[in-house]
C-alpha cells in the first residue's frame, strides 16, 4: 500500500512539472517581419544608388580613356605611356573608393541585421518568460525543430507581437 500511494505521488509531481515547450519557425518569422522587410526595402535602394553611381563613373571613365586613347596616337610614347599610367592610378583609385563603400554599405547592412536579430530573441524569450515556456525552439530551415504540432507553433503570436511593436 505504501508503494502505491509512492508512486501516486511520484507520477503526480511529474505531472505537475511537466514543461511547456513551443517553437518558432524562424524563417517564417524573419520573412513576415516588417520591420525586415523595411530594411532590406532600404538596403536596396541605397544598393541601387550605389549601382547607379558606379556605373555613371564607369561610363565617364570608359569616355575618359576614349578620349585619351585618341589623343595617345598622336604623342610621343613617352608622354603617352606616362599619361596612360595616370589614367590607370585614376582608375584604380576610383575602383578602390567604389568598393569601399559597397563594403561600408554591406557592414551597415550586417549590423542592422544582427541588432533585428537580436531584437528578435528579446521578444521571444520575453514572451516564454511572460508565457510560461520552459523552452521555445528555432523551426526553419537550420533550426532544431524537426516536427512540432501547430498547437505548439508560436511564430504567429509573436510575429504578431513584433509587428505591432514596430508599427509603434
Amino acid at each position: 500500500m505504501k508503494k502505491w500511494i509512492l508512486v501516486v505521488l511520484v507520477l503526480g509531481a511529474v505531472s505537475c512539472t511537466q514543461e511547456k515547450i513551443g517553437y518558432v519557425d524562424n524563417v517564417v518569422l524573419m520573412d513576415k517581419y516588417q520591420e525586415k522587410m523595411d530594411i532590406e526595402a532600404d538596403f536596396k535602394v541605397k544598393l541601387e544608388a550605389l549601382t547607379k553611381k558606379r556605373d555613371s563613373i564607369s561610363q565617364g571613365f570608359q569616355l575618359e580613356m576614349q578620349a585619351f586613347q585618341a589623343k595617345a596616337q598622336k604623342m610621343n610614347q613617352a608622354k603617352a605611356q606616362e599619361e596612360y599610367a595616370m589614367m590607370q592610378q585614376k582608375g584604380q583609385f576610383m575602383g578602390q573608393q567604389l568598393q569601399q563603400e559597397d563594403q561600408s554599405l554591406q557592414a551597415q547592412g550586417q549590423t542592422e541585421m544582427d541588432t533585428l536579430v537580436k531584437k528578435v530573441k528579446k521578444e521571444i524569450k520575453a514572451y516564454g518568460k511572460a508565457n510560461g515556456y520552459t523552452y521555445i525552439l528555432g523551426g526553419g530551415d537550420g533550426g532544431s525543430v524537426l516536427y512540432g504540432t501547430e498547437a505548439n507553433d508560436l511564430t504567429d503570436e509573436i510575429l504578431k507581437i513584433l509587428n505591432d511593436k514596430y508599427k509603434k
